[in-house]
């Protein structure tokens, strides 16, 4: 069992930046792979990140390459996502979810934290 817990969203200028984190609790967090997802008002859950259990490998949606980055520290149970230039259609809920691979699917989660609203302003 993993519960998880994103925080650091807000409101922010176009081409500012924000770091999302998200902290796990489980002692078989580092057995998951993590991956962030986002969802805007009246659209599906679109995959956005994602980082393998060890943290040796990640994942991007095309779109976001060079702006987002994903770590990750094991030690501490928690995932983060630097996002810079951010841009008015960043805006949405973030959410970070723990599975067993890098997958771009929702599906392929097992656990989901509550998420967290980020917003940017033009």
């Amino acid at each position: 069992q993993v519960q998880l817990v994103e925080s650091g969203g807000g409101l922010v200028q176009a081409g500012g930046s924000l770091r999302l984190s998200c902290a796990a609790s489980g002692r078989t967090f580092s057995s998951y792979a993590i991956g962030w997802f986002r969802q805007a008002p009246g659209t599906e859950r679109e995959f956005a990140a994602a980082i393998s259990a060890s943290g040796g490998a990640t994942r991007y949606v095309n779109s976001l390459k060079g702006r987002f980055t994903i770590s990750r520290d094991n030690a501490k149970n928690t995932v983060l996502l630097q996002m810079n230039s951010l841009k008015p259609e960043d805006t949405a809920v973030y959410y970070c979810a723990a599975g067993p691979l890098m997958d771009v699917a929702t599906q392929m989660y097992d656990y989901w934290g509550q998420g967290t609203q980020v917003t940017v302003s033009s």
